[in-house]
């Protein structure tokens, strides 16, 4: 009986920790709406953020601190600025100057930096004499400032840019491609795409293989394959570097449920990992698949289609990316994203359900997508600036002030 309560309790206790709650703007306040559509936490605020661990920025009279997923007070508003929490870090600005806090609001000493970044998956840039380096949440250096760039983390591999030559390194700071290449993709199954000279290729095993007239690469994503250009049109290769599909494509996109959306002319459709069109080019664009079976399709507005190519949504909605801020390094922000689609319709915004539906029945002044609210944010490391309410985070880094 005590471990059927215990088994109980626990998954009462992991429920909680995976809820999710977004931010939506009512009636020019700004509240919180649960997956059932529900308020979790009713419209007050005049400027707050979306959730990230647990926690949420909220502006108070001026000053800026953090409630929890009930609405209550944890960290008094008592800062000029804040921003979001990622490894139990969070950059606040406190007497015209940004320093880091952990989630008890305490100030945290960060080693020796001109500026301050975002934290993600434990790690954050620090930058020295114009290097660049990284430190751990525990605010212990892990990789002395060396490098000239280093690019946001991404599934714990960054790029980096040392005396104007490109190469990847993972969080702990160990060198994955050496930095000898005029440009570098992200690291995806220990492989990349570079280019050396004017030659493009792919780096595995730390061997340079030219993809034979390939004039761009991009970036590899969920599967296997990749799409390039060669002779101004896109086909796709591998990850060894040969062609997969032919570039006879004029756009392209991402292959995902196997399936990529292709343009030709000015029309789109969805190919097979075999080149055979699975949906017809019809469609005046075409987004990726999400990992629930459905894409965005375009005709004068957006609706979604199932894996057949059956319209599921009526094509009657606008569209975003990562609320009103696009998220850099987010393999799927647009459709879909852990089971609703933050849609357009008559200048409100609102979730769509897979079915159709409108989640809660409501459409919102602003609506930004849902955030695990116990969970650390798998968003990429950016690095941080002043911040706008109601927005994710920002690009640049934050300059210390001046002692």
């Amino acid at each position: 009986m005590k471990k059927s309560f215990l088994f109980l309790l626990l998954l009462f206790i992991q429920f909680v920790n995976s809820q999710e709650l977004a931010l939506v703007k009512k009636n020019a306040k700004i509240g919180y709406i649960s997956k059932d559509g529900s308020f979790k936490i009713e419209p007050q605020y005049k400027a707050a953020k979306s959730f990230s661990e647990g926690l949420a920025a909220v502006e108070d009279n001026g000053k800026w601190g953090f409630i929890d997923t009930k609405g209550t007070w944890v960290i008094p508003a008592a800062f000029d600025d804040a921003k979001d929490f990622n490894s139990g870090i969070a950059i606040v600005k406190k007497a015209k100057d940004w320093v880091y806090i952990n989630t008890k609001g305490e100030i945290q000493k960060a080693p020796a930096t001109e500026k301050l970044f975002d934290f993600n998956n434990g790690i954050a840039f620090i930058r020295q004499a114009d290097k660049v380096g990284l430190i751990n949440s525990g605010m212990t250096v892990v990789l002395e400032p060396k490098y000239d760039q280093i690019k946001p983390f991404e599934n714990g591999f960054a790029r980096v840019e040392l005396n104007k030559k490109w190469g990847i390194i993972s969080s702990n700071g160990k060198e994955a491609v050496e930095p000898a290449y005029d440009e570098i993709g992200n690291y995806f199954k220990n492989t990349t795409w570079a280019r050396k000279d004017k030659t493009f290729g792919i780096v595995s095993g730390g061997k340079f293989i030219p993809v034979e007239g390939a004039e761009k690469i991009w970036d590899f994503e969920t599967q296997d394959l990749t799409y390039a250009k060669k002779n101004g049109k896109i086909g796709f290769i591998d990850l060894k570097g040969n062609w997969a599909i032919l570039p006879i494509y004029d756009k392209a996109r991402a292959f995902s449920k196997n399936l990529a959306p292709v343009c030709v002319g000015s029309k789109w459709g969805y190919i097979n990992p075999k080149a055979e069109f699975i949906i017809p080019p019809t469609y005046s664009d075409a987004e990726v698949f999400s990992s629930n079976g459905l894409a965005p399709v375009k005709e004068k507005n957006w609706g979604f289609i199932n894996e057949t190519g059956k319209l599921v949504i009526p094509t009657q909605y606008g569209i975003t990316s990562n609320g009103f801020v696009i998220a850099l390094f987010v393999q799927q922000d647009k459709g879909f994203i852990d089971g609703v689609a933050r849609v357009k319709n008559e200048g409100k915004w609102g979730f769509l359900k897979p079915d159709g539906t409108v989640l809660g029945n409501q459409w919102f002044e602003n609506a930004e997508i849902f955030s695990k609210t116990a969970e650390k944010n798998n968003s990429s490391e950016v690095a941080s600036e002043k911040p706008k309410a109601e927005t994710k985070a920002a690009t640049k880094p934050v300059t210390k002030k001046k002692k």
